[in-house]
C-alpha cells in the first residue's frame, strides 16, 4: 500500500474481499520464489465449515439466483448466436467454396468479408458483454460478495443476499 500513504490513507478499506489471502495453487506461496505467509484469519472467523454453509445460503439466496439468471439471459442467446455464425460461416466455406470465391470489391471476395466479420463480432460481443456486466451485474454481484465477506469476517448467521427482499411477503 505504498501508493496509498498519501492523503485519503485512512479512506482505503484493507479489509477488501479483493485483498483476501491467495490460493495456494497460484503458487505464491509454494515453492515458485513467493516467501510471503498466508493472511491470519478474521477475529470471530469459525473456520471452513461456517464458510461453506454461508456459501451454500448464498447459492440458495435470490440476490445470488438474480444475479445468475441476469447472466444466463445475456450469455446463453449470445453463445448461441455467435456459435451459430461460426458455423454458418464454417459450413459456408466448405460447402460453398463458389459462393466464398465471389469477388464483393477488387481482390477482396466474400470469404475476406465474412472472415473480417468474425472479427468484428467477436469484438461486438465482448463490448456488449462488459456493458450487460457493468449495467445490470456488477453492482449486485459486489454488494452481494461485500455481504458474504462482512459476514465471514464477523461470523454471523441470518439473511445473506436477500436484503432487498424485506418487503416480499409470502
Amino acid at each position: 500500500m505504498e501508493k496509498q500513504e498519501g492523503r485519503d490513507a485512512a479512506a482505503v478499506r484493507p479489509d477488501a474481499p479483493w485483498y483476501a489471502a491467495l490460493s495456494p495453487d497460484w503458487g505464491e506461496w509454494g515453492g515458485t520464489g513467493g516467501s510471503a505467509a498466508p493472511a491470519a484469519p478474521a477475529p470471530g472467523y469459525r473456520g471452513a465449515t461456517d464458510a461453506t454453509d454461508i456459501y451454500a445460503e448464498v447459492h440458495r439466496g435470490a440476490a445470488f439466483q438474480e444475479v445468475r439468471g441476469r447472466y444466463r439471459r445475456f450469455v446463453v442467446p449470445a453463445s448461441l448466436a455467435f456459435l451459430g455464425w461460426y458455423v454458418a460461416y464454417v459450413v459456408a466455406a466448405t460447402a460453398a467454396p463458389g459462393l466464398m470465391a465471389r469477388p464483393v470489391a477488387g481482390a477482396v471476395n466474400v470469404a475476406m468479408v465474412a472472415g473480417l466479420g468474425q472479427f468484428l463480432s467477436t469484438f461486438l460481443l465482448t463490448w456488449a458483454y462488459a456493458r450487460h456486466a457493468r449495467l445490470h451485474r456488477d453492482r449486485a454481484a459486489l454488494e452481494l460478495r461485500w455481504a458474504v465477506f462482512d459476514r465471514r469476517t464477523r461470523g454471523d448467521v441470518g439473511d445473506v443476499g436477500n436484503e432487498g427482499d424485506e418487503g416480499d411477503q409470502r
